[in-house]
């Protein structure tokens, strides 16, 4: 075979693994839905669960109720997230989209994390939040919202919200994800199990091993 011929191959080999990885967000369905079910007995696995037959599929399979009930939030964040996913909406399976609600207290906050398979669009629906997310040059994306605004977490990037009024606040969330996964920084950092070393996040936060161990034991 031409040289050529060979080069232009392996180019086009690598050019298709490349596409593979480039691509970020679920993938589309090849099919009107794909109601998910946790049994596997005699049925076909797709993008992460179980299809139900479609012949057995039904409106409660997309439907979700309570999103305009406010949630408690006297815990040590002051806030409260409630989630509708693949989960809870099992319809959700293959569609790549999910949604949330949070509530705030005064002073409360959801702390940076990210998701590592989905971009987020928060609507502030009442008080007043600031949010931001911070990019990969460590630029930080800041805004206040009040009421009717919305704000955008690209995909994989730390990003939070907090409540910067005095009084509570509610944010509706859309992802792009059935499934997005959220990864909170701290908790995830400082709260491994095993626990990693603490001379080495010591290091890394340039903070000495008692303040490290002492982070570490608050997780």
């Amino acid at each position: 075979m031409p040289m050529k011929s060979i080069s232009f191959l392996a180019s086009l080999s690598l050019l298709a693994l490349t596409f593979q990885f480039a691509i970020a967000a679920d993938p589309s369905q090849l099919q009107d839905f794909c109601v998910a079910i946790n049994s596997p007995v005699n049925l076909v696995y797709v993008n992460g669960k179980f299809c139900k037959d479609p012949a057995f599929a039904t409106a409660n399979d997309f439907y979700f109720t309570g999103l305009n009930q406010p949630k408690p939030t006297n815990n040590r964040l002051g806030s409260f997230v409630t989630f509708g996913n693949v989960d809870n909406v099992p319809g959700l399976n293959t569609l790549g989209l999910s949604f949330a609600r949070a509530d705030f207290a005064v002073n409360g906050l959801v702390p940076p994390h990210y998701h590592p398979r989905a971009s987020e669009l928060l609507f502030a629906a009442e008080g007043t939040l600031v949010v931001g997310f911070v990019a990969s040059d460590q630029r930080l994306f800041t805004k206040t919202l009040n009421a009717g605004d919305v704000f955008v977490f690209p995909q994989g990037l730390i990003h939070f919200a907090a409540n910067a009024g005095n009084v509570p606040a509610v944010a509706y969330a859309a992802l792009g994800s059935q499934n997005p996964g959220t990864i909170f920084v701290a908790e995830n950092v400082f709260g491994s199990n095993p626990p990693i070393i603490p001379a080495l996040l010591a290091k890394a936060f340039q903070l000495n091993v008692t303040t490290i161990m002492d982070l570490q034991a608050k997780f």
